[in-house]
């Protein structure tokens, strides 16, 4: 910030009692946006992990080892947000395909969750100081799309005829770790030290990336500086897009 820039205006989730977080792997919800997750936990939201691939070629090892790895790390990583529901999809990592049979199990997961809002992750095509992976497009893509879908009873009608799933109507989407956000969650030290312990759970994922910094050195960081854009201690900033259901204070 400047110094002249507007404060971001604090995330209207009061009333929401389920949050489904939508990502393409293990460890992405932990950069930071598992702070938000450990206050609405704390306060009783309900929040769902949505992993639509096990992540199992981010690492050295073969997919059929580094695959249950990764899901007991982030099993790990949930326990110390408050997260009980983690869902894990079995899409290729690497080679997250957006189309139609991506849309339609993320919509059935929205229809069956029924959240209030969906958090997904940047899925620019520059994001995070360089090219944004491939995954992270694909996944955001489909999500952005799928949220939709599971609002209208006539697009994908199998999951109401055969699975018993009728249309829901989410009232917010949430994109973490844009560029240009709109709105801020605060967090208290109790969801930074969250954060940081949900990040380190990942530790044999982290040890095959070089140069990666410590948890504690810079998740408290990001979370400061998303805080002095709100003008708290610290925050979770978001792009917010009203779907409908926030009273005209999304985007």
């Amino acid at each position: 910030m400047t110094g002249t820039e507007p404060l971001l205006a604090p995330l209207p989730d009061a009333g929401w009692s389920r949050v489904l977080c939508v990502v393409a792997h293990p460890d992405d919800m932990e950069y930071g946006t598992s702070a938000a997750v450990a206050a609405w936990t704390a306060r009783g939201v309900e929040v769902t992990y949505l992993q639509l691939t096990a992540g199992e070629a981010g690492m050295a090892e073969p997919p059929d080892v580094v695959g249950p790895l990764r899901a007991t790390e982030q099993r790990n990583a949930c326990d110390e947000v408050g997260v009980g529901d983690l869902l894990i999809l079995d899409h290729p990592d690497g080679m997250l395909e957006y189309g139609l049979s991506l849309r339609r199990d993320i919509a059935r997961v929205v229809r069956t969750v029924r959240p209030d809002a969906v958090v997904t992750a940047n899925f620019d095509f520059e994001a995070y100081g360089g090219l944004n992976q491939a995954d992270h497009r694909a996944a955001g893509m489909a999500v952005v799309d799928a949220v939709r879908d599971a609002d209208n009873p006539w697009v994908f009608r199998e999951l109401a005829e055969e699975e018993g799933l009728p249309a829901w109507h989410t009232d917010a989407l949430l994109v973490a770790g844009h560029e240009r956000p709109t709105h801020a969650a605060a967090v208290d030290d109790a969801a930074v030290g969250a954060a940081v312990a949900s990040l380190e759970c990942h530790e044999a994922y982290l040890k095959h990336v070089t140069g990666h910094p410590k948890p504690e050195e810079f998740i408290p960081e990001i979370l400061r500086e998303g805080g002095v854009r709100a003008g708290v201690d610290h925050a979770v900033v978001f792009r917010v897009f009203d779907l409908g259901g926030l009273g005209g204070s999304g985007d």
